[in-house]
């Protein structure tokens, strides 16, 4: 099964890198990109992604209200946060939404890809570098 992928990020080099290492990871595709919030909530109800990688920060909706609007069109869309903040408050944020994942965008690729393949087995992904969140498991690391 290929794990289909929506990145959304008001920074077109950040989905561009994102993407070039999405796919070329086996069973992996990006099969959209957004760079407003609000575009984001459209594709993920149109196109029903496996993954949503989700940008905190965007200039016309933010990460948090993009995910609440999604998960409520599209229950079973799995949203993974991804900010440039440590904070926890962030996390808290995009969990309290619906969020099953939170990373920093520094992570390492690996990382990422640990967490798209947890969050797609229906479980909770917290990045490392993350002051724990209630609702969040630990990172898995492996």
């Amino acid at each position: 099964m290929t794990i289909r992928i929506l990145l959304a990020d008001d920074h077109a080099s950040m989905r561009a890198s994102l993407r070039a290492l999405i796919d070329r990871q086996p069973g992996m595709q990006v099969v959209a990109e957004a760079g407003q919030g609000r575009m984001t909530v459209e594709l993920a109800c149109r196109l029903k992604p496996d993954i949503i990688i989700m940008d905190i920060n965007m200039s016309d909706l933010g990460g948090i209200d993009a995910t609440g609007l999604i998960l409520s069109d599209f229950p079973e869309a799995k949203v993974i946060g991804l900010s440039n903040y440590s904070d926890s408050q962030y996390a808290a944020g995009m969990r309290a939404a619906g969020a099953s994942g939170f990373l920093l965008k520094d992570c390492a690729f690996e990382e990422l890809g640990r967490a798209i393949r947890t969050v797609v087995a229906n479980r909770i992904y917290l990045g490392s570098g993350i002051a724990a969140v209630q609702g969040f498991a630990a990172p898995v690391h492996g």
